[in-house]
Parts: C-alpha cells; structure tokens; sequence
C-alpha cells in the first residue's frame, strides 16, 4: 500500500489517439518531503510525517524550525501522515514523488467536501417544494416528521432535516488513473473527486480488492503532436527549397549546355570563309 498527499486543480478532458475521451480531475503531487517517522516502539504504528508545500522561515515559529532543520528539510506550510508497507523504507529528509503511482492503477480519493453551511432539505437533499400558489401556505418547508401517534415525544433517529452540510471528509473508492507525470508533477484522476478547487486530497491504494485492471489508452500529447506537425511542415518546406533549387541549377547546367553546343556547331561556319579568303588570295 502507497499513499501520496496532492492539491486538487479542477476538472478537465483528455484524449486517446483512438478519439476516446477521459474526463479526468487533475490533482498537482509536489514533492512529499518527509518531516518524522512513526514507529511502533515508540508511537504503536507505523507512519510517515510528511510535509506539503513550502513556506517562508519568517511564517515558521522556533519549535517548527527545530523540527524541520533536524529532518534537512525546508519549513513546510501541511503536515500530513501517509501509510504504507511501500513507501515506509523511505528515510527522513528524502521525498516522494507522484511516480509512485502508474498509469491504470486504480486509487481511492479521500479530501474534504465543500462547505454549504445551514441549508435546508431542498437544497441538501433534492426534496420537492410545495405548491407556488399564494393560497398554499406550503413552499418550502421541511413537511411531516412522521412521528404522529407513534413517536410523539421525539423525532425518529435519521431523519432528513434541515442542518449543516458540509464539510466533512469523504473517500471515493476505486478511482482509475489516467496519467501520472512526475517531470510536470501531476496526476489525472478519471472522474471527479471531492473538495474544492485547490483542496488538499490524499491519494491511497484502493484498499477493495480489484479483479480487473482497467485499460487506459495511450493519451495524445497535444504540444508534442503540435510540434511533430511542425516539424513536418519545415521539413516539406526545406524539401520544396532544395527541389526548386536543384530544378533551377538544372536548367542554368541545360542552357550553359545548349549555349556550349551552339557555340561549337557555329565554330566550323565561321572559319570555312575565312579558308575560302586564303584560297583566293
């Protein structure tokens, strides 16, 4: 098991050479410094402390600067704890880094939702309104509560009411990864996931056990492909020049050829009258 703290972007799209496309969350994955250790002997479990995203020293107090100067590390501005038999090797100091995860592997998502404050059953959980008649005296209401002759001293436990939504930590299971790219620091996520825009979220394994592997096509790389264009267009073009030339130099060799032809079938007419002046004389 692997886990790994990123910063979730928004959602886009991507594309397969085949045409098929991805709707994909993309999750920015820096650099996960680790800050502490956990160990069994001494804390009962085992952990990683790692921190996420640089600060500046003066935003730091003396206490964190202790810690961070005693891991080699830069003072960070989140503190996490990641789990796992496969990246627990690591040591103090080093970091992990988004290609711990490849393209296909299936992940679970935990962040937190976003906050909605006091809302009502409506807007909470989709329940109609009443009727928009002056006369109705019903519009948007919580309605019955269903506890007439049976529960009149209480309200039935889970009941749907009106409250506070949100936020609260959520996971999403078995997410499939679409791309992982370690030189840009990245990760497409296919589907959405929970959270803000710029929300922390924690990449995990899928702790469900998966009995297929889901097949992502090979992505098209737009700037790349762009560039291959390019670089054909040039290529055409340097082809086309040198052709034009080579046909110019051609018919320069052609007519200096003609030219010397000439000048040798006039040679012969010009000198007979001057044989013929001689033979005169």
């Amino acid at each position: 098991m692997k886990s790994i703290i990123g910063r979730k972007m928004g959602m886009t799209e991507v594309f397969a050479a085949d045409g098929t496309m991805y709707p994909v969350t993309v999750i920015e994955v820096l650099p996960n410094a680790i800050v502490a250790k956990k160990t069994k002997e001494k804390d009962g479990y085992e952990a990683l402390q790692v921190g996420y995203e640089d600060k500046a020293e003066r935003h730091a107090n003396k206490c964190e600067m202790g810690i961070y100067k005693k891991a080699n590390v830069s003072p960070k501005q989140h503190l996490y704890e990641l789990r796992g038999d496969e990246i627990y090797a690591k040591n103090i100091g080093e970091s992990i880094a988004c290609d711990i995860f490849k393209t296909g592997e299936v992940v679970d998502v935990i962040g937190t939702t976003k906050g909605h404050g006091y809302s009502g059953t409506i807007a909470k959980y989709g329940m109609h309104i009443g009727p928009k008649g002056h006369g109705s005296g019903y519009h948007r209401q919580i309605g019955s509560l269903a506890n007439n002759g049976r529960d009149n001293n209480r309200v039935l436990p889970g009941k749907r009411m009106s409250g506070h939504w949100g936020p609260e930590q959520c996971t999403l299971l078995n997410l499939t990864i679409v791309e992982s790219n370690a030189e840009k620091g990245y990760i497409l996520v296919k589907g959405c996931i929970p959270g803000a825009k710029r929300s922390i979220v924690m990449l995990r394994s899928a702790v469900l056990a998966q009995f297929r592997n889901p097949e992502v096509k090979e992505l098209v790389d737009l700037p790349k492909k762009e560039a291959a264009k390019k670089a054909a267009e040039e290529a055409a073009k340097k082809a086309a020049a040198e052709a034009e030339q080579a046909k110019i130099a051609a018919a320069a060799a052609k007519a200096e050829a003609e030219k010397k032809a000439a000048e040798e079938q006039a040679a012969p007419a010009a000198e007979a009258p001057k044989a013929e002046e001689k033979k005169g004389e």
